[in-house]
Parts: structure tokens; sequence; C-alpha cells
């Protein structure tokens, strides 16, 4: 899911010329939801999982985590129920929203715990390169 996150983003960013999600087309206002709702539910679980809920705090990946949907959260919800609620108070254009691509950009850092994971598993490493050797040669013939 990481992976397809990863992949979406940068999709998000080529073909998406809205400023803000409100602007964007369905399409990526639903996609964007769906990935925040997965990786809030996911927080959840591993939360959850935790006996002494303070342990939280003392796992760096959990941390990081945390931050990363925070910010997910704040730009996928939360910033765009304080935009609605500017634009019908007032005409507010929020002008050129370039900052928020870069911040979405950021959450290509979720991509460091599959490296985590490599690290772990070296056997892993091993299959991956397997598979992509044999891919090369089954897609060339």
């Amino acid at each position: 899911v990481i992976c397809m996150n990863a992949i979406w983003i940068g999709i998000d960013t080529d073909w998406n010329n809205a400023s803000t999600l409100i602007e964007a087309d369905a399409l990526f206002i639903v996609i964007e939801n769906l990935f925040c709702v997965y990786f809030s539910l996911e927080w959840l679980i591993r939360i959850g999982a935790f006996q002494v809920k303070h342990d939280c705090v003392k796992d760096f990946w959990f941390v990081f985590d945390s931050l990363l949907l925070f910010m997910m959260v704040f730009e996928t919800w939360i910033f765009l129920v304080v935009l609605a609620v500017l634009h019908s108070e007032q005409n507010v254009g929020l002008g050129n929203a370039s900052i928020l691509r870069i911040a979405r950009l950021l959450r290509l850092l979720r991509t460091a715990r599959m490296a985590r994971l490599m690290r772990a598993l070296p056997e892993l490493v091993v299959l991956i390169k397997g598979i992509a050797a044999a891919m090369r040669s089954v897609t060339i013939t």
C-alpha cells in the first residue's frame, strides 16, 4: 500500500493541476480520502497493539508514522474544512498553494519504512533481485 501511495503521489503531482483538494477532480479526492482512511486505520491498529500506550512514543517508527499521518489528515480533512469555512464567510483565494504540493511530497518519506524491512530481512532483498532478473528475461523474450 505504501508503494501504491508513492505511485499515486507521483500521478497526483503530474496530472492534478488543482492547487487544493477541493478544486481537484473527483477521482483525486476519492483516492486521497481512501489512502487517508487506510493509514488512519493502520495507525489505530498499531496503537491498539501497544499494551502500555505510553510506550508508543518510544518507538521511533510509530512517532515517524504519526507525524506523516498528522500531515496527511491535516491536508486531506482539516485544511479542507478550514478552507470551506473561510471561503463561505468571505471570498478569500488561497493564491498559489504550491507549498501544499511540496508538503504532499514529504509523504514519500513513508517509503523509508521499506528500507527498514529490507535491512531486517536480507533474504527478501535476494528474492526481490531474483524476481527482477527473471522479469527482465521474460519481458525481453
